[in-house]
């Protein structure tokens, strides 16, 4: 059975990105885009090296195949980072009425290839939806992927104020937020909040190959969250990371002698200084969290709740419902089975004037409250 494509946009009234979007490579990313763009009534054409790639985009409803006498008001570059710059140079002097973007995650190095290179700019506009999901290619594509997400845009001294709004406009039309940072600027900040927790992620998850089945069981959504994005393509990180490696190795650096630092204190707990060190760690990690923002960008803090759910159909639809009845709001959802038992457990983030009144209500309709906490 082929996979439903949620069209979120489709309320949406489509007045930012008017005539035809055209699109080089359906995979996730470009197959996204075209999902939301055909929604709201916009003409995309599709292009891909790989016809069946191209193909399978087309068949789930991204847009249509691309045409030689198609005139695109935008261009789309959602291509790997090694042949980026290659065909940003091709869509410049193929289509010089176009404003031609890219949605690839690293903006310095496409940029320097292509400056080197003597390509007329003056209508190229680096940009980075900050959404994906660990599977790939055309039939993992999403019209919602980009929904309260951000989108990087990198403008400079050359970029007309038109050429501007018009990628903006596509950002906003796909849901998302657009932000002005220099290609410098989004490297660095990519390094800290992407590319090395991707990295974290795998080497952590690595310690896992050699490790006995038994011990592997007793795995809770603790590590299940720390290594989430282990499951990634390597092919494509290794391509990122390298196009990005100087920013990357100054934070891995940095995280390498923090990790040190607290190994040296557990090797002696008992010594001078030892505890503080630990509990320092601990303390920057809750201050660094603190940090993140929340639902849609706010910086709101939310309280969990912990409900245990029967192992039983109809039952997470009840809670959910039950929690309607008593007016409380759910900021966030996760689940989590454990092993071997017939009942999972819920973990539910809600405003925290709303945690007591829902935990007194559910109680009241025999729920089960297994621990409530700040989020």
């Amino acid at each position: 059975m082929s996979e439903t494509i949620p069209h979120a946009a489709s309320a949406r009234v489509a007045v930012r990105t008017p005539g035809t979007v055209r699109i080089v490579g359906a995979g996730l990313l470009g197959a996204s885009i075209g999902h939301a763009l055909t929604a709201l009534g916009v003409d995309v054409a599709l292009d891909d090296t790989s016809p069946a790639q191209l193909r399978l985009a087309v068949d789930y409803g991204a847009g249509r195949a691309a045409r030689p006498d198609d005139r695109p008001i935008l261009v789309v570059v959602a291509v790997p980072p090694d042949v980026t710059a290659d065909v940003i140079e091709r869509e410049v002097g193929d289509h010089p009425q176009a404003v031609v973007t890219d949605v690839a995650s690293v903006k310095l190095a496409p940029l320097h290839t292509l400056r080197d290179r003597g390509v007329d700019l003056r209508r190229y506009i680096g940009s980075h939806p900050l959404a994906g999901r660990e599977r790939g290619g055309a039939i993992a594509a999403r019209a919602d992927l980009f929904v309260g997400r951000p989108w990087v845009v990198c403008r400079d001294e050359e970029t007309s104020a038109s050429d501007l709004l018009l990628v903006e406009g596509l950002a906003l039309d796909l849901g998302a937020t657009p932000l002005e940072m220099t290609p410098d600027e989004h490297d660095r900040s990519v390094a800290l909040v992407s590319h090395v927790p991707q990295l974290v992620a795998s080497l952590l998850a690595s310690r896992f190959v050699p490790a006995p089945e038994g011990l592997l069981r007793l795995a809770g959504q603790g590590v299940r969250d720390t290594t989430r994005i282990a499951a990634s393509a390597p092919e494509l990180w290794v391509q990122i990371l390298g196009a990005n490696a100087e920013p990357v190795v100054a934070v891995l650096d940095e995280l390498a002698a923090d990790l040190a630092g607290v190994a040296d204190a557990l090797r002696a707990p008992d010594a001078p200084g030892a505890r503080k060190t630990v509990a320092d760690t601990i303390r920057r990690g809750n201050q660094g969290v603190e940090r993140l923002p929340g639902k849609h960008g706010q910086n709101r803090r939310f309280e969990t709740i912990v409900v245990m759910v029967d192992d039983t159909p109809g039952q997470l639809g009840r809670l959910f419902g039950e929690l309607g009845e008593l007016g409380v709001n759910v900021e966030d959802l996760r689940l989590e089975h454990s092993p071997g038992a017939q009942f999972g457990l819920a973990e539910i983030s809600v405003a925290p004037s709303a945690a007591g009144p829902a935990v007194a209500g559910l109680e009241s309709r025999g729920w089960k409250i297994a621990s409530t906490a700040n989020d």
